[in-house]
């Protein structure tokens, strides 16, 4: 399977099951959602930052685009997933709030996963690895050469009276 295809649906999964437990935690508790909520978010930021700081750190190609689809798809799946996680484990909730979860909360999972990506792909890039050692079949590294400078030319004399310039004289 494709990097974003595997990322995608990683954090469309992920992003699903938060936004359904904490539709089941309002259920029980309707007035104290903020630490939960703040931890849902919290956890669904730094997963995406820490994915990506890895794929960063560990030189993915094309890193950047996977990230971008991913997030495209994590979106609408995270939605399509709440809708039916939502009708199973909450309140039996209809195909009526597939709208809702398609347009604006596909928009902001993207997003979720978008920004902190980004954010992890910039760190990562930025964090050292050692070098990898040297081969030894590569042996020492060659000493540059120093260019090479044109030779001078031979100045041509200047003439005396009586000869064409640049002869020798007579004598």
């Amino acid at each position: 399977m494709s990097a974003w295809v595997i990322r995608g649906l990683g954090m469309a999964v992920l992003h699903g099951a938060a936004i359904t437990l904490l539709a089941k935690y309002a259920v029980y508790h309707p007035t104290d959602q903020t630490p939960v909520v703040a931890l849902a978010l919290a956890v669904l930021v730094g997963t995406a930052a820490l994915w990506s700081a890895i794929d960063a750190w560990r030189g993915l190609p094309d890193r950047g685009r996977v990230w971008f689809i991913s997030a495209l798809i994590a979106g609408p799946v995270a939605g399509i997933l709440y809708v039916i996680g939502r009708a199973v484990f909450v309140d039996q909730t209809g195909v009526s709030e597939l709208g809702g979860a398609l347009t604006g909360g596909a928009a902001f999972s993207a997003l979720l996963v978008l920004i902190p990506a980004g954010l992890g792909l910039f760190v990562g890039g930025r964090i050292g690895r050692s070098q990898p050692p040297e081969s030894p079949l590569d042996g020492p590294a060659d000493p540059p050469r120093p260019r090479p400078q044109p030779r001078p030319r031979p100045r041509p004399r200047p003439a005396r009276r009586g000869q064409p310039a640049g002869e020798e004289p007579r004598g």
